[in-house]
């Protein structure tokens, strides 16, 4: 296992995945851009919020809802001592389709969204990112 360190956050990742350039440019908020192989890859943002646990669970399944998605589980839970929404949905383009798994932590006026956009279908990659996360912690 390999640690990330942002400054901002901690977590720890399996040798098999790469850490990317984050592409700040098009998302400042990005902290973490993480890839294993063409068909996984995992988003990580970080934005100062107003809103709770409830209330952005409503807004992102009605988001991932209004993009075509279908919501396949989205509950509360707790997870690295902390506080999180789970949301799993399977999005259907033209192009492509995948899984997005997400997980949501809102802590000291601070938002953070993790997301992993997978073709994995055996649950190793999503498996990965809950271990991931589950090493996850805000560094003070």
């Amino acid at each position: 296992m390999r640690t990330f360190n942002s400054g901002k956050i901690t977590f720890e990742y399996p040798d098999s995945w790469e850490v990317e350039k984050a592409d700040i440019l098009s998302n400042p908020d990005c902290i973490a851009t993480l890839s294993k192989g063409q068909d996984n890859l995992i988003n990580a943002v970080m934005f100062p919020t107003q809103t709770t646990l409830d209330d952005y669970k409503i807004f992102m399944e009605d988001v991932i809802s209004d993009d075509g998605g279908v919501i396949l589980s989205s509950d509360f839970v707790q997870i690295a001592e902390k506080d999180a929404i789970k949301l799993h949905a399977n999005m259907d383009t033209p192009e492509l389709n995948f899984d997005i798994h997400t997980f949501v932590f809102i802590e000291k006026g601070e938002i953070f969204i993790f997301e992993l956009r997978t073709l994995d279908v055996s649950g190793e990659s999503e498996r990965e990112f809950k271990n991931m996360i589950d090493s996850f912690r805000i560094i003070e």
